[in-house]
């Protein structure tokens, strides 16, 4: 029984993309959550692994979604949700505690 095979291109392209739709929901994940941002490579990993798991889980949910004629933005959304679910549970665990920014008081 052979599984289904998944091909990924990888050009400079491709990681252009991820790394510019990564930033920009990462960036407004954790503004939204955090009430701050994480700096350029926090919200960048957020945003980057955030889409890949809301991917995972909207394929294996079997939920589609897309914007007629607008993938980078269909892309955005989906990152953005799924960083905010990344995000909630980091927060679960303590991560908005200890990351967040010293004050002086």
């Amino acid at each position: 029984m052979a599984g289904n095979v998944i091909t990924l291109n990888l050009d400079w392209h491709t990681l252009l993309i991820w790394a510019i739709v990564g930033l920009v929901a990462g960036f407004l994940a954790s503004h939204v959550m955090l009430g701050h941002g994480l700096g350029l490579f926090g919200d960048m990993i957020i945003g980057i692994i955030g889409g890949i798991g809301a991917n995972l889980l909207a394929n294996s949910f079997n939920v589609h979604f897309a914007i007629a004629g607008h993938p980078v933005i269909s892309d955005i959304l989906i990152a953005f949700f799924g960083a905010l679910i990344l995000l909630m549970i980091l927060r679960l665990f303590g991560m908005g505690r200890g990351w967040s920014r010293s004050r002086a008081y």
